[in-house]
C-alpha cells in the first residue's frame, strides 16, 4: 500500500514525499486510519519502525480538518508528551517537516534552557505543543500556557516516562486536560503499569503492536566481544580505527564515564563529543548536531539518549558498557537498523557484566553471538566483581559442565577490514589500528572459571 490509499491530505502527500518515503510501515499502516477515525490507540512498536510519522501524520490531517470550522484565535489542539529533550526536538522536527505546507503552527518546550523566549512563542498562538512533563508544568505554575483546549493528547514512549519517574506528572498534566479527547499512547513495551495508566486514561482504544514486546529490530545484528575492563576503550579504538567507522553511537553507564571515555578516544585522534544529563541542552543540542553532520566521529551517551537520537542509517552502536535494566539495551540498540536500514550493534563485556548479560539475554529470548579478537581475549585469573552504580553484580561460579559457547557465525555481522595476524606483533590502540589487526574469533573457553565460556 502507498500514502496515498490511507486518506491523507494532498499537502501532507507532499511533505512525505519531500522526505523520500513512498511506502508506509506496518505502525503507520495501522495507526493513521484509526488515528484519522478519531479512536483512542494504544500503539507498541520497537524503535526505528516509524511510529513518530504514525502518528504525526494523522494528528495533522485531524487538526486541519477541524480547524476549517473553527473561527476562534489559534489555540493549544494537540499536545504531545515525550520523556527527553532529544525526543522532544525530535517529534518537532517531524511535526514541522510533515507539517511545512500546512498552516499550523507548532512548538517545543523543554527544561534546561530559558523560559522567557518559550513564554513568547506560546503568546503569539500555536497549535500543536510538543513537552517533556517538567517544563510544561512550570508554564502550568506561571499561567503562560492554556491546555483547555486539547482535543489530541499523544504520550510517546510511555514506558520511558514512567522509568523516569514522570507518572505524577503526568497525573497533573491529566487533570488540567479535557476529559473529552482522543488519546494515543506509544510504548516500547507494555508493562502493567503501562496498562494501568492506559486503563484510566483511553476509552476503549484499538491496541495495535507491529512486534513481540521485548524483541529487537531483525535488522540489527549483534555480538558480543569479551574484553577486560581495562582494555575495553584500548580495543573500541582499535575498532573504529581499523575499520575506519564514520559514525559511531557508543553507550556508557555512568556520565563521568562517559566524559572519561570522550576525553580518551580524543587523545586518540577519533572526534568525540558526550551527551548526558549533566551537559547544558546547548551542548547536547550542539554535540547532536555535530555528530548528524559528521562533523565528529562517536557520540558517547548515557541512557538519556537511548530513545531521543534519531539518525537515518546510523551504521553502528557499541555498548562500552551494558545497562543495568535490561530493556534499556533494547532502546540502545534500536538506533541503529531503523525504517528498514541495518545496523550492527556491538557490546565489549568484561567478566563483571556476565550477570547483566545474562539478563539481557533472557529479556530478548536469545543467546547474542561471542567473538573474542586475538589480543584482547580475557584475563582468565581476573574474577568478577560487583558492580556499584546501579543493579548488577558479579555472576556466581559455577561447576564446568563442558558447555562450549560458540560455534556459529554471528547473524548478519561481517568483520571488515580484518587482516591476518602474524602473531608476533601485539595489537596496539587506535594511533596504531590501521597497522595492527588482530584476529577476531569464536569464544571457546569453556574451560575458564567464571566466564563466558561456561554461562
Amino acid at each position: 500500500m502507498s500514502f496515498e490509499s490511507l486518506g491523507l491530505s494532498a499537502d501532507i502527500l507532499r511533505a512525505v514525499s519531500e522526505k523520500g518515503y513512498t511506502t508506509p510501515t506496518p505502525i503507520q499502516l495501522q495507526a493513521i486510519p484509526t488515528i484519522l477515525e478519531g479512536k483512542d490507540l494504544m500503539g507498541g512498536a520497537q524503535t526505528g519502525t516509524g511510529k513518530t510519522a504514525g502518528f504525526t501524520l494523522p494528528l495533522l490531517q485531524r487538526l486541519m480538518e477541524s480547524r476549517k470550522s473553527n473561527t476562534n484565535k489559534r489555540v493549544i489542539r494537540a499536545l504531545v508528551l515525550t520523556p527527553t529533550r532529544e525526543l522532544a526536538a525530535q517529534v518537532g522536527e517531524s511535526i514541522a517537516d510533515y507539517g511545512k505546507h500546512l498552516p499550523l503552527r507548532s512548538t517545543v518546550i523543554f527544561g534546561g534552557v530559558k523560559i522567557n523566549p518559550q513564554i513568547s512563542k506560546l503568546r503569539q498562538g500555536i497549535d500543536i505543543l510538543i513537552a517533556t512533563p517538567g517544563r510544561l508544568l512550570d508554564h502550568v505554575s506561571q499561567k503562560t500556557i492554556d491546555l483547555t483546549q486539547i482535543d489530541i493528547l499523544v504520550l510517546d514512549e510511555a514506558d520511558r516516562m514512567l522509568d523516569m519517574g514522570f507518572i505524577h506528572d503526568i497525573r497533573k498534566v491529566l487533570a488540567i486536560v479535557p476529559k473529552q479527547k482522543q488519546t494515543l499512547l506509544f510504548s516500547a513495551t507494555f508493562s502493567a503499569d503501562i496498562k494501568k495508566l492506559a486503563n484510566g486514561l483511553l476509552k476503549s482504544p484499538t491496541l495495535i503492536e507491529v512486534a513481540r514486546e521485548n524483541t529487537t529490530a531483525e535488522s540489527v545484528s549483534q555480538v558480543i566481544h569479551p574484553v577486560d575492563k581495562k582494555r575495553k576503550r584500548e580495543l573500541l579504538s582499535f575498532l573504529i580505527g581499523s575499520n575506519n567507522w564514520k559514525q559511531v553511537l557508543v553507550f556508557t553507564r555512568t556520565k563521568h564515564g562517559a566524559n572519561k571515555l570522550t576525553e580518551q578516544l580524543n587523545k586518540d585522534g577519533i572526534t568525540s563529543a558526550a551527551i548526558h544529563g549533566n551537559k547544558s541542552q546547548g551542548a547536547r543540542t550542539k554535540a547532536l548536531a555535530n555528530f548528524k553532520s559528521s562533523d565528529i566521529r562517536v557520540l558517547v551517551a548515557t541512557d538519556i539518549a537511548a530513545r531521543g537520537i534519531d539518525i537515518d542509517q546510523l551504521p553502528h552502536v557499541v555498548n562500552f558498557e551494558l545497562p543495568n535494566v535490561p530493556e534499556d539495551y533494547i532502546h540502545r540498540i534500536g538506533r541503529t537498523g531503523r525504517a528498514g536500514s541495518e545496523g550492527e550493534a556491538m557490546s565489549l563485556v568484561c567478566v563483571d557484566e556476565l550477570k547483566l548479560l545474562n539478563d539481557i539475554e533472557r529479556l530478548i529470548k536469545a543467546d547474542i553471538p561471542k567473538v573474542t579478537f586475538e589480543g584482547y581475549e580475557p584475563d582468565p585469573s581476573i574474577k568478577a566483581e560487583p558492580i556499584r552504580n546501579g543493579r548488577g553484580g558479579p555472576r556466581p561460579q559455577r561447576k564446568n559442565n563442558g558447555h562450549k559457547a560458540g560455534g556459529q557465525k554471528p547473524n548478519g555481522h561481517k568483520p571488515r577490514g580484518q587482516q591476518s595476524a602474524n602473531g608476533k606483533r601485539k595489537p596496539q590502540p587506535a594511533t596504531n589500528a590501521r597497522t595492527a589487526n588482530p584476529k577476531r574469533r569464536q569464544s571457546n573457553t569453556s574451560n575458564r572459571p567464571d566466564n563466558f565460556g561456561n554461562r
